[in-house]
């Protein structure tokens, strides 16, 4: 009788050095590390949000070898979106407008270079999700309060990701000249994606859901193209909420509430946004460690339910507007 097969060390190493990008790992972990050491010095809970800030200015800097002329651009970008969003805000129909036209202008910059695409998708990220976050549950002056740490201290994040792009050219590496070619359909995809982010944020702002930036990033997540990319990124972001909620949710349920497990489980989701070669891998985990985090804050009653219905929501507004445009964009074509 056969014993049953046991992995062995080289396997285990195999598999990780291909699931787990292990060099963008130690950099976010570079500029992302110092936001959580200030957290617990200074119990300064905006410190952690800083962390999405810096992996934002982090991933297409690597991604497209951006010079840190670049890097600082995109890091004004973030901040102005952030700061129109967050007073924007308390005026619901004005802040469904502009998060649809900062979801229209993360794609539309892709008329000038295909790369853009990256670049558009995190400013439009952490600017539309700090705005919600920030405001979640505190009072209008605390909201302030949060927000003015974040700028304030975001010099911070702007200059280690300079200093890894520096250290990277210096030895051998070549910074980016040019942003690609031009998308031929650029308009289409911009035009989806401002339809799918107005009508999750309309119901947002209607439904007053908590916790809404998952609807919003959702459903600008899932417009990559045509109909059965779209599906395909929808479905790998369900199984990810899926499967990935309730364990996190379940792992919380066994741990007691620590403000250093908040912490590391916050920092481990930070670094998801990155560390993983299969989307589905990192966004299984980015919920896992996010469900965790609010169960060591004693905040998980119905976190659940609430992150797998929103990832849901905004991936089936994202379906319908890309389905919608392809639709309108094929009968001009008959038409021409």
């Amino acid at each position: 009788m056969n014993s049953p097969t046991i992995p062995s060390a080289a396997g285990l190493r195999g598999l990780l050095a291909r699931e787990v990008k292990s060099a963008e790992l130690v950099r976010a972990l570079i500029v992302v590390g110092p936001m959580v050491a200030a957290y617990f010095i200074a119990r300064e809970t905006a410190l952690l949000n800083l962390g999405l800030v810096a992996v934002s200015l982090l991933i297409p800097a690597l991604r497209q070898h951006f010079p840190p002329k670049v890097v600082a651009w995109h890091y004004l970008a973030i901040l102005v979106t952030f700061a129109v969003l967050f007073f924007a805000a308390p005026v619901k129909p004005l802040f469904v407008v502009l998060t649809a036209l900062a979801g229209f202008l993360a794609v539309a910059g892709t008329r000038y270079g295909e790369h853009f695409r990256t670049l558009g998708n995190w400013v439009f990220i952490p600017a539309v999700y700090l705005a919600c976050e920030v405001r979640e549950g505190v009072s209008a002056s605390e909201a302030l309060r949060h927000a003015g740490v974040i700028i304030v201290s975001s010099p911070i994040a702007l200059a280690l990701v300079c200093a890894i792009q520096l250290y990277d050219q210096r030895r051998g590496g070549t910074a980016a000249t040019s942003f690609g070619p031009p998308a031929a359909e650029w308009f289409l995809a911009a035009l989806a994606t401002a339809m799918a982010v107005f009508a999750a944020a309309a119901l947002v702002e209607i439904l007053n859901l908590a916790q809404g930036q998952w609807v919003m990033w959702s459903a600008a997540s899932v417009v990559v193209g045509d109909l059965t990319a779209s599906t395909g990124k929808l479905k790998q972001r369900a199984i990810g909420a899926v499967v990935g909620v309730p364990l996190g949710f379940l792992a919380g349920l066994a741990l007691p509430q620590s403000r250093v497990g908040y912490a590391i489980a916050v920092l481990a989701a930070t670094l998801t946004l990155i560390s993983f070669s299969r989307y589905v891998v990192g966004f299984g985990l980015r919920c896992f460690f996010i469900a965790l985090a609010a169960s060591f804050a004693g905040g998980a009653s119905g976190i659940a339910e609430e992150r797998i219905v929103n990832v849901l929501i905004g991936g089936t507004f994202g379906l319908i507007a890309v389905a919608l445009t392809e639709i309108v964009w094929l009968r001009m074509m008959r038409k021409a």
